[in-house]
């Protein structure tokens, strides 16, 4: 057989060898999908999970090992920084300065500030649905193997849905709470030198100032709930 023939032969039997070696390759090193999947669902589970609101940000090592999804936890991470920041601008503020309030003199010393950070807290709730809609927006758009799609919309839950949802009713009836404390501290004022402040006591000279102080005290006994409730989402509480 000439060598030109054998040279011949031999290519077309190492050239299919050669396509199968290919492949191989690229199917071993190129599909790395599901050991990144398998880290992210533990990240989830054994970190996230067990961390509520304070999502810790991905170390670059972190972020190689979890390839793609890396995009997806920096949804979660996002929404979770917005939601504390705007609790600690807006709701936190409110709660602080009704706290502060433990004698009848504190009404009139902590109602301006009280009043200056209402002006927040009523931004609050439009900040909340924008920092939502955009994480909606992203999760939709997610396409998640089902192991993986169960955990991550169970973190989702958690983390964005849960708190956004419990937090949304509360800005309007804690804005309300407040706004009375304000109006027990326009009313002291009002009195002038007819009101007498004695250590946690406060003395008025006529019946009907009594009347109406004691009215004021009863509404904010019947709203103590929710001042209780926003405590708890200012604690970062279920």
């Amino acid at each position: 057989m000439a060598v030109g023939n054998r040279s011949r032969i031999f290519a077309r039997w190492l050239a299919p060898v050669m396509a199968l070696l290919v492949v191989f390759q690229l199917t071993a090193c190129g599909d790395k999908e599901p050991e990144q999947r398998k880290e992210f669902i533990d990240y989830l589970q054994n970190t996230v999970m067990r961390n509520g609101q304070n999502l810790p940000s991905l170390s670059e090592d972190q972020k190689q090992k979890l390839g793609n999804y890396a995009n997806d936890y920096t949804v979660l991470v996002t929404f979770s920084h917005q939601f504390k920041q705007a609790i600690d601008n807006g709701m936190a503020p409110v709660v602080n300065h009704i706290l502060d309030i433990r004698t009848p003199q504190d009404y009139l010393r902590k109602r301006e500030a009280l009043q200056q950070s209402l002006g927040t807290l009523n931004m609050l709730g439009q900040q909340i649905q924008t920092a939502k809609a955009q994480a909606d927006t992203a999760h939709a758009a997610m396409k998640h193997p089902d192991d993986l799609k169960a955990v991550y919309n169970q973190v989702y839950d958690n983390v964005v849905t849960g708190p956004a949802n419990a937090l949304m009713p509360l800005i309007t009836p804690t804005a309300s709470f407040a706004q009375d404390l304000v109006q027990v501290g326009d009313f002291l004022q009002q009195q002038g030198n007819q009101v007498t402040f004695n250590n946690n006591n406060v003395q008025f000279q006529t019946q009907q100032q009594v009347t109406q102080y004691n009215a004021m005290m009863s509404n904010l006994q019947a709203k103590q709930q929710t001042l209780e409730n926003a405590q708890k989402v200012v604690q970062g509480q279920p």
